[in-house]
Order: C-alpha cells, then structure tokens, then sequence
C-alpha cells in the first residue's frame, strides 16, 4: 500500500458552469474522470473572430456569473442559470440568450452546450488579436516585454489547433488544485494586491498549514497522485496563469500588478492541473494526502 503524507484538507470545492464566468461554491462533490459534473459544460463562441472564446480574449464574461438550479448530469450540459451584472439572470435554454449576452460583453457571440469531440470546426481555435505569434502570446498571458513567456511544451499539442482538449470547454486538464499557502504567501509579499482565490479559479482549494514549510506547497506536488477525499488525482503540470488573473470583476479591481507578482515570486504559474485516477466524492473538510 503506497504510504500517505497528510497535507491539509478541502477548504474549498468550486465548479463553473459557463466556461470563464464565475461559478459555485459546493459543500461535495461526485468526481469522474471526467472532472466535476457539469464543470465547463457550456461555453460562448466568438460570433465576430470565430472559435470558442474565455475571458483570455473577452474579459467581460469574468463579471457574469453561473450555477445549476437542479444538480447536473454526470456528462453533458444540463441547464444552468447565468446571472449578469445588474442582478438579472438567464437561462441557458432561453431563446433570448445570446442575444442578452451580446449586449452584456457588447461582443457578438453565442452561447454553446458541449458537442462532440469530432466537431473539429467547432472547437478549432478563432482568428488571433495580433499577427504577431509573440504579441499574441504576451497578450494572452499577461507579461511585459521583460518578461518570461511560459513553457506551453507540457501541454496537449492539440491545444495549439484547439481551444480546448476536444469534446472539453477545459484548458487543458479537468481539475486545477490550489493551497490556501500559495495565496497567503502573494499576499504577504505583495499587500498592495488582492490574491483572492476567485482571481485563479481552482476546483480545489486545499486548506493547508500556513505556520511552515513551502511558501507554494502544490509546485512541489507536480508529477505526483494526491489522495483528495476517496478520489485519486495524478498531477500533471503546474498552471501558467494568463491575463485573465488580473481581470476586475465583482469587487476586485483590474490589477496587472497581480502577474508582476506571480511572474516575479513562481514564474507566472500558480495551482497544478489534475487528472482522475480514481473516481469517488469529495466534500469539505475531507482530508488530502500526498500518496508516496
């Protein structure tokens, strides 16, 4: 039997059901393989530049938010409830929807379920905001001239083509883990920011001991499989956070001092990406293990 390391425990379980809008909070979860249901399960397509579009190129849609009135099915995208920034709200189903979110983003887009992994034209990525294939990246992810763009070669080389993994509205990997020790040490360093965990949109926020050991406990937890709960993750590569970490939205404001610090203390990557290994359930509080 492999030996477990304790690490700290949940202390936070977030799913978005609207790729790049904010999401819910959940007192547990079912996790498959393929993630939490209905996590990403819709997403808006860019009716002006083409492909499927987050707040990478859009940042508007981070002021929206969405939850699910009824628990969603295990796969698929069940209907879910968009809330806009005056309070009113929208069904995914509604006739008028993409018509309200155009006027929201006061971009031209639609509102998209999951298709299938075969809908190639429908997840191939849209027409870039810069010719310049370096200006672009820059753009996309928050960094000055001075600095550093990430190493993107651990990465699916789908995602070069695609906006997602096909068949996913995901980045790249189904679930992002997160310590309450990386966020309090940013903001130790750097007070004149607010790391706030909705900035960095993880699934998992692992509440861990903040009095010692590594300022940014997950870098070190890459590669390895972490027991969560009765769930089994294998951890693939650490998240190289792009500009929409420096969004305002809601009461944060827009911040780009928040990727100066992130570039400046951990490279600009923050969180960890995840895969299933073993299927099972979370809830608050359960226990997390590094497994040796």
């Amino acid at each position: 039997m492999a030996k477990e390391t304790m690490v700290g425990r949940v202390g936070d379980i977030r799913r978005y059901p609207v790729k790049s809008m904010g999401g819910e909070q959940l007192q547990a979860t079912a996790v498959s393989a393929r993630g939490l249901p209905g996590d990403r399960a819709w997403a808006v397509r860019d009716e002006v530049n083409g492909g499927i579009r987050g707040a990478k190129k859009i940042a508007g849609l981070m002021r929206l938010s969405a939850a699910y009135s009824e628990p969603p099915a295990a796969a698929g995208s069940s209907p879910a409830v968009i809330t806009f920034p005056d309070g009113t709200t929208c069904g995914t189903g509604d006739v008028d929807v993409n018509e309200r979110l155009t006027r929201a983003l006061d971009h031209r887009v639609s509102l998209w379920p999951l298709l299938p992994a075969d809908a190639l034209d429908h997840y191939r990525r849209g027409a870039p905001t810069h010719a310049d294939f370096e200006q672009e990246m820059r753009s996309i992810f928050g960094r000055a001239a001075d600095e550093p763009l990430p190493d993107l070669s651990v990465f699916p080389p789908e995602l070069f083509e695609y906006e997602s993994p096909l068949g996913t509205y995901f980045d790249a990997f189904p679930l992002l883990v997160m310590t309450t020790r990386s966020l309090a040490t940013l903001a130790q360093r750097h007070p004149g920011s607010r790391f706030d965990v909705r900035r960095f949109r993880p699934n998992f926020l692992i509440a861990t001991d903040d009095a010692g050991g590594d300022d940014f406990p997950e870098a070190a937890w890459t590669r390895r499989r972490l027991r969560v709960g009765d769930v089994v993750l294998r951890l693939t590569a650490e998240c190289p956070r792009c500009v929409m970490t420096t969004h305002g939205f809601a009461d944060l404001p827009r911040d780009p001092a928040v990727m100066r610090a992130l570039v400046r203390e951990v490279g600009g990557q923050l969180g960890v990406y995840a895969c299933i290994e073993t299927p099972g359930s979370v809830r608050l509080d359960d226990p997390v293990a590094l497994l040796d």
